[in-house]
């Protein structure tokens, strides 16, 4: 019988290099990804995560984050301490093994849900154009969304608050009735968490997340709550397996209109119309100005809400703020200048470029 002379280190870094490279050619296949994975195996993987993560009433991720983080600590320190006493060969070994756990963390990353990143674009089934706007068509778009914000800001709810509980049960009612004009948005929510510590997330600036490990949506609950509505349907949305920033977005809107909850609706206008200001700021900072003097008292007050709100936890988020609500935008010193195109300001242009143009019948909601 033949005997292998290879050290298990090397025998695992030949498998695990093996596994990574099979999964990184698999991503050059959208298709297939889409038809087996994001349709299949993603599916189940994602049921028996959210299942597991329910059972435990804080956010199991942030836990697992925790225990990893002190364990790579505690092996640096172990690291330094014996440092001097390592031979050439175990400083082999710890090389070897670190770049096993890499692998092993890429792996499943990518099993657990970041082959999602790869699959076609979500833009395909729900049916949506990407054809680029011109200068008067984007202001034509902000001035729609402020209209619709200025509309909704006095039905919405004074002094709104939300829980997790109350936040997990109406989006579940906003994703039903999406998925009543579109079956892409049938989804079986569950685990959606508050994140263990709000105050260290909001020092970060992060608004909420999806943890791949356990199938976790996490939510900062120290957001304002007129932001916390559109972060949920975000976050949702990545636990479906809509991976991309902006496709997130996406969902998060569409779900967020279609709600029949009207701080629903207002949230998800309000989070849309940053980055259509932005954009605006870029292209036109004349016509940014005028738009901006058309916002309500009441919207401008929550965007200085929020403002105030990340100026307290993380200066660059409030600089992002007054960047985009009380500045103009300097085109220098912008590294895409004129042509700073978002997907999710194209798709939003398609969506609405009947309601924007002045001879167009009404179509809101449909997408």
């Amino acid at each position: 019988m033949l005997k292998c002379n290879f050290p298990k280190p090397i025998l695992k870094l030949i498998l695990l290099t093996t596994i990574a490279l099979l999964l990184l050619s698999f991503s050059y296949f959208p298709n297939l990804i889409l038809s087996f994975y994001s349709n299949g195996l993603y599916i189940y993987i994602s049921a028996l995560l959210k299942t597991i993560s329910s059972v435990f009433p804080f956010a199991l991720g942030d836990f697992i984050y925790l225990l990893l983080i002190i364990y790579g600590i505690r092996q640096f320190i172990l690291f330094l301490k014996n440092k001097k006493s390592l031979t050439k060969n175990d400083r082999t070994a710890v090389l070897i093994k670190l770049i096993n756990t890499c692998l092993a963390l890429y792996i499943c990353f990518k099993l657990l849900w970041g082959l999602n990143y790869n699959r076609p674009t979500i833009a395909n089934p729900l049916h949506i154009k990407k054809e680029k706007y011109t200068v008067k068509q984007l202001v034509l778009l902000g001035s729609y969304f402020v209209s619709n914000l200025n509309e909704l800001q006095p039905k919405t709810t004074p002094n709104l608050s939300y829980s997790i509980t109350e936040l997990e049960q109406k989006a579940t009612i906003a994703y039903q009735l999406s998925a009543q004009q579109n079956l892409f948005f049938k989804s079986n929510i569950s685990a959606l968490k508050p994140v263990l510590n709000d105050y260290l997330t909001s020092k970060i600036g992060i608004e909420g997340y999806y943890n791949p490990i356990t199938g976790e949506a996490n939510i900062n609950m120290n957001l304002p709550a007129w932001v916390l509505p559109f972060v949920t349907c975000h976050e949702i949305a990545h636990q479906m397996g809509v991976a991309r920033e902006d496709e997130a977005n996406l969902v998060g809107y569409l779900v967020g209109i279609n709600s029949n909850d009207v701080n629903f609706q207002y949230s998800a206008n309000y989070n849309m119309l940053r980055y259509i200001l932005f954009e605006i700021s870029i292209k036109s900072p004349k016509d940014y100005k005028k738009l901006r003097d058309q916002i309500s008292p009441g919207v401008l007050a929550n965007f200085k809400a929020e403002k105030d709100f990340w100026v307290k936890y993380n200066g660059q988020m409030a600089n992002y703020m007054g960047f985009v609500f009380d500045k103009f935008l300097k085109l220098n010193n912008q590294k895409k200048g004129i042509n700073s195109y978002q997907d999710i300001v194209i798709w939003l242009w398609n969506i609405h470029r009947e309601e924007v143009s002045p001879l167009a019948r009404p179509l809101k909601g449909e997408f």
